[in-house]
């Protein structure tokens, strides 16, 4: 485990780096609070410090409040060295934002066990912070394919429409789904289907821009948000994760299953308001007519294929739906 020392005097910054590396540490050594405090804020910081109290520019009372006001940062364990060892001077030092002290001139054996401390609460945070993580995962991404589930990407959905209504750029919105998917899962299996949507999942997340974004919508349906897309460029992004999805056969089993998909395209206009509901109804809208068509190719919603789609102002007030062959 890496640690900070701050110490102004040299003989006793160099016993105690010299102490702390034989007992397994990486040290970092600094000469007062100031230079302590700019390390703490670069990358891969330490998180264990121990602090001289006694030290010119910022002392070590001075350097935890410091540490203390960063909410966002992971925590740090700070171990104040102290020559003072009245109880008024240790209040001062913990309500300071320090987790432990120990006076100076310090036992060795001591210290390795406050250290130790240390180390098993920082342990205990890193477990934590990866099981809140974890979970954090699991409540925003679909576990199968490891992209955004359906809440997840209708949120991201609503915060661009936001962004787009405020900057005045376009939104793209593109309705995937996989041709004839109930077949594959009847001729080799639902494990067979999982492994062609997670291969489905991934060649569409590599043909994608990095600030493109794509969610499982439900089933062998997947929603992509492009953001500053006009209809043109959305209808080229479509273009091209119909390429990537038709591509090479999927392998599976000692054999290959080629697959195909269909893609409804919808896009903001400049100057109309286009809402969440509307936009998915109108990717939805223009997928059925990619059916319809054919399957296996691309298609943009326009009003007049479907005269009952209008514009958020002017749609019914009854729930749009289109009745049609399975897909």
């Amino acid at each position: 485990m890496k640690v900070l020392i701050a110490e102004d005097d040299i003989v006793s910054r160099r016993v105690l780096e010299s102490t702390l590396v034989k007992w397994g540490y990486e040290v970092v050594a600094c000469a007062d609070g100031s230079e302590a405090w700019q390390v703490l804020q670069g990358e891969d910081a330490p998180q264990l410090v121990v602090l001289d109290w006694m030290m010119p520019g910022m002392d070590g009372v001075q350097l935890c409040q410091e540490i203390r006001k960063r909410s966002e940062a992971p925590y740090v364990y700070i171990l104040l060295l102290t020559a003072k060892s009245q109880r008024e001077d240790i209040i001062v030092g913990l309500e300071a934002g320090a987790d432990d002290y120990l006076t100076k001139p310090f036992d060795s054996h001591e210290l390795k066990v406050r250290l130790r401390t240390g180390s098993r609460i920082l342990d205990l945070q890193a477990e934590l912070i990866s099981a809140r993580d974890s979970l954090r995962f699991q409540a925003t991404h679909d576990l199968l394919t490891g992209l955004w589930n359906r809440a997840a990407i209708l949120d991201i959905l609503n915060r661009e429409l936001a962004r787009n209504r405020r900057s005045g750029s376009q939104l793209g919105v593109i309705m995937v789904d996989v041709d004839h998917f109930k077949i594959i899962n009847d001729t080799y299996g639902h494990l067979a289907g999982d492994v062609v949507l997670r291969e489905i999942a991934r060649r569409m997340r590599v043909s994608m821009r990095s600030y493109d974004e794509i969610g499982r919508y439900g089933g062998e349906e997947f929603l992509v948000v492009a953001p500053g897309c006009t209809a043109p460029d959305t209808l080229k992004l479509a273009e091209r994760l119909r390429n990537c999805l038709g591509g090479e056969a999927i392998a599976l089993s000692g054999r290959t299953i080629q697959v195909a998909g269909s893609l409804g395209v919808a896009s903001s206009r400049e100057g109309q308001e286009a809402d969440e509901d509307w936009l998915l109804r109108a990717a939805d809208a223009a997928l059925y007519l990619a059916k319809q068509r054919g399957r296996n190719r691309v298609e943009l919603f326009c009003p007049t294929d479907l005269p009952s789609m209008s514009l958020p102002q002017d749609v019914p007030a009854t729930p749009f739906s289109l009745n049609g062959p399975s897909r």
